[in-house]
């Protein structure tokens, strides 16, 4: 009887551990479709834009509402997810990509189409070999959060003080450490996304999770991009 009990309680808690491990798949799938799907009308975007305005977008002042206006509503999204729909949020982080996109346009003015091509493949490869190891590593990497978000705020500072200096040298800097940082960033942020998962959640919770976790990895990844773009790009 007593062995009977014991492998009814093993029996039950294989089975939770079970219905666990397929919630936090599914979780992390409609994270990355999110992510992924963000990715590709950003470039889209980028690609239609160019194509149809060529250079005169850039000096339309209105560039400078495409540039700014996706960081307000980063901001936004970020501050508002606990109250947003998730119909509402998902159509935010859409609408965040697209204008991205808009302003990822000048890219192709800068770069060949090729090296633009090259990089993504390598910016894809490199992203998702780095968010597989933050989703399969023992190895806590909370203890990286910090010092990643330091590194961030220097990037930031150090960024604007170059449009005033214009140096080559710290622009390359910049971008050297740029990579390192976001590279740490999306380990870092594939680990805590998998630890924000609760099977508990109802689909509002959950879907609004799925919204904010697919924001910070595209961020990521697009800045991943950048970076590597201006180390590695070919311009024209």
């Amino acid at each position: 009887m007593s062995n009977y009990d014991q492998n009814l309680a093993a029996s039950g808690a294989g089975n939770t551990a079970l219905a666990i491990d397929a919630g936090l798949r599914s979780y992390m799938l409609r994270i990355y479709n999110h992510m992924a799907a963000g990715v590709a009308l950003t470039a889209l975007v980028a690609w239609l834009t160019y194509q149809v305005t060529g250079p005169a977008l850039l000096q339309n002042p209105l560039m400078w509402v495409f540039i700014l206006a996706p960081l307000a509503l980063v901001f936004f999204i970020s501050a508002r997810i606990n109250t947003l729909s998730v119909t509402t949020a998902r159509g935010l982080f859409f609408l965040y990509a697209a204008l991205v996109g808009v302003s990822l346009s000048i890219l192709f003015h800068i770069y060949t189409n090729s090296s633009i091509t090259r990089v993504f493949v390598i910016t894809a490869a490199t992203f998702g070999a780095l968010s597989l190891f933050g989703y399969t590593t023992r190895r806590d990497l909370s203890g990286l959060g910090t010092f990643l978000f330091m590194g961030l705020i220097g990037i930031i500072i150090a960024s604007l003080v170059n449009l005033f200096l214009r140096s080559t040298g710290l622009d390359w800097l910049i971008s050297v450490v740029g990579v390192g940082v976001f590279a740490g960033l999306t380990a870092y942020d594939t680990q805590r996304i998998k630890a924000m998962y609760n099977s508990t959640d109802d689909e509002l919770s959950a879907g609004r999770k799925s919204v904010i976790a697919a924001l910070s990895l595209y961020l990521n990844f697009i800045n991943l991009f950048m970076m590597l773009l201006r180390l590695a790009g070919g311009r024209r």
